[in-house]
C-alpha cells in the first residue's frame, strides 16, 4: 500500500495519480512557454482583481457600510483597513495547509479547493449586510471573509511562474521573471474599471446599496475561467516532468528552512522597496483623495486605470533591462528610484488634482520598474528540490512585511502626524531592499549557497 502522496490510498486512486493518467492524456500535446505565460498571467490577474476589489471597496464602501457606527471618516477607514490587512496575515498559514493537501492528493486538488475558496469568500462579501442591518456581525462576517481571501491565496500559489523560468532561455530570464507580474496592473485596472462606471452612472444610494456588489460577483467568473487555464497547465506533461525531477514539488517548510532559512530572510526583504510601493499608489491615494478632496474618487479611479496601463509598460521594460544589466542591479536602482520619489511623493499628493495626477502616473512607472522584478527576486534563492516551497513562503513573508500594512501604517502617519511621513515609510522600504541586497552579494560572494541542487 503506497501512502496518500503516491498512486493510491486505501485501495482506491488519488488525486495525484488521477493528474498523472491526465498528463498520459496530454502527453501528445505539449504547452509550450506562450501558453505557460497566458495561464500564469490569467492566474495572477484573477488574484489580483480578487484582492484590488475588496482593497477599493475597503475605501468607498466599507467604512461607511460596514463601520458607519463610527462617526470620524478617517477612523473608519483606519478600520476598514485593519480588516484588509488580515488576509496577509492569513497567507502564510494557507501556504502551510495547502502544502499538506498539495504532498497528500495533488496540485490539482489544491487548486481547485484555494480557486473556490478565494472566489468564495469574495463572492459571499457581495451579499453582506450593513452594520445599521444587522450589527457588530457586518464588520465580524467582513473578517472572517478576508480571513478566507487570505488562507486561500496561499493555497493559490501553482508554482506555474517557476515552470515559466526553467523554461527560459539563459539571455531572457528577466524578462520570462516579469511575465507573472503583469497580472497586477491588469488585475487593478478591471477592478477600477468596474467601480468607477458604477460610481460614475449610479446615485451614491444606489451604489452604497447594490452598485459595488457587482465586481465581487465578477470576481468568481474569472476565478474560475484562472481555475481552468492553471489546471490545464498543471495536467501537462511539461509539468508533470518537473514535479518527477522534484523541481515543483511541496517539501516540508521545517527541512526547507533548516536548507534555506538565511534565503527566505533575504528574499523576504529583497522585493520591499517595490512592495511598499504597491498599495501606496492604488490603495493608499484613493483614500486620501475621498478622505481629503483634490478630486472626486470616480475620476481618480480612471486616472489610476492610466496608470496602471502606464506600470503595465515599465513591468515589461524592466525584463529588458533586467536581461542586459541582471536583476540584482535592476532591482538596486529600482530602490534607489523608489527612494528618490519619497522625497517629492508627499508633496505632490497633497498639491491638487495635477499634483495627485503626476503621483500616480509617476508612481506607476517606478513601481513597474521595480515590481516587474520582485517574483524572481524571490525565487532565485532557491534550488530545484526546494524552489516551489521557498518561493512560497517568501512571497507570503514579503507580502506581509511590506504591503499587507501599507494603507493602514499610511493613513495612520498621514492623518496624524502630516502626509510627509509617507515618504518615511517609503524611505523604509527602499532601505530593506537595498541592505538585502547588499547581504545577498557578500554571501553569494564568499560561501557557496547551501541546497543548491
Amino acid at each position: 500500500m503506497v501512502e496518500a502522496s503516491g498512486s493510491w490510498q486505501q485501495g482506491n486512486p488519488s488525486s495525484a495519480s488521477m493528474e498523472r493518467d491526465a498528463r498520459q492524456i496530454h502527453d501528445d500535446k505539449p504547452v509550450s512557454a506562450g501558453n505557460i505565460a497566458i495561464g500564469v498571467v490569467i492566474g495572477r490577474m484573477g488574484e489580483f482583481f480578487d484582492f484590488f476589489v475588496y482593497g477599493l471597496a475597503s475605501v468607498l464602501v466599507f467604512p461607511r457600510l460596514v463601520f458607519s457606527f463610527v462617526p470620524d471618516p478617517v477612523t473608519a477607514t483606519l478600520y476598514s483597513f485593519a480588516v484588509f490587512s488580515l488576509a496577509f496575515i492569513a497567507r502564510p498559514v494557507g501556504s502551510l495547509v495547502f502544502m499538506w493537501i498539495d504532498r497528500n492528493y495533488g496540485r490539482g486538488t489544491k487548486l481547485t479547493i484555494a480557486l473556490f475558496l478565494l472566489g468564495g469568500s469574495t463572492a459571499s462579501i457581495a451579499f453582506l449586510p450593513g452594520y445599521d442591518t444587522i450589527g457588530m456581525w457586518s464588520p465580524a462576517l467582513l473578517a472572517l471573509f478576508r480571513l478566507g481571501q487570505g488562507f486561500a491565496l496561499g493555497g493559490a500559489w501553482d508554482g506555474l511562474a517557476s515552470l515559466l523560468a526553467l523554461n527560459a532561455p539563459q539571455n531572457r530570464r528577466g524578462f520570462y521573471a516579469m511575465i507573472p507580474q503583469l497580472g497586477a496592473p491588469f488585475g487593478f485596472a478591471l477592478a477600477s474599471i468596474l467601480f468607477g462606471y458604477f460610481a460614475v452612472n449610479l446615485t451614491d444610494a444606489d451604489f452604497l446599496s447594490w452598485g459595488w456588489r457587482y465586481p465581487f460577483f465578477v470576481a468568481f467568473a474569472i476565478n474560475v475561467v484562472a481555475l481552468f487555464a492553471r489546471l490545464r497547465i498543471v495536467a501537462s506533461r511539461e509539468f508533470g516532468e518537473a514535479l518527477e525531477n522534484h523541481e515543483l514539488e511541496a517539501r516540508p517548510v521545517l527541512e526547507m528552512l533548516r536548507v534555506h532559512g538565511v534565503d527566505v530572510v533575504l528574499g523576504a526583504f529583497a522585493p520591499l522597496a517595490s512592495f511598499a510601493m504597491f498599495h501606496l499608489v492604488t490603495i493608499f491615494p484613493l483614500s486620501w483623495v475621498t478622505l481629503y478632496g483634490g478630486q472626486t474618487a470616480s475620476s481618480f479611479l480612471f486616472v489610476q486605470v492610466i496608470g496602471a496601463f502606464v506600470g503595465l509598460v515599465t513591468v515589461v521594460l524592466s525584463g529588458l533591462i533586467a536581461d542586459r544589466i541582471g536583476r540584482r542591479r535592476q532591482l538596486l536602482i529600482g530602490a534607489v528610484i523608489i527612494a528618490i520619489f519619497s522625497f517629492s511623493a508627499p508633496f505632490l499628493l497633497d498639491a491638487g488634482r495635477l499634483g495627485q495626477d503626476a503621483f500616480i502616473i509617476i508612481g506607476f512607472a517606478i513601481l513597474g520598474l521595480s515590481f516587474g522584478q520582485a517574483s524572481g527576486s524571490v525565487s532565485s534563492r532557491f534550488g530545484q528540490t526546494y524552489r516551489y516551497t521557498g518561493s512560497a513562503l517568501t512571497s507570503d513573508l514579503s507580502w506581509l512585511l511590506g504591503a499587507g500594512f501599507a494603507p493602514l501604517v499610511a493613513l495612520g502617519l498621514a492623518s496624524q502626524l502630516g502626509i510627509i511621513f509617507i515618504g518615511g515609510y517609503l524611505i523604509s522600504g527602499a532601505i530593506c531592499t537595498i541592505l538585502a541586497l547588499m547581504l545577498t552579494r557578500v554571501i553569494d560572494s564568499n560561501t557557496e549557497p547551501q541546497g543548491r541542487n
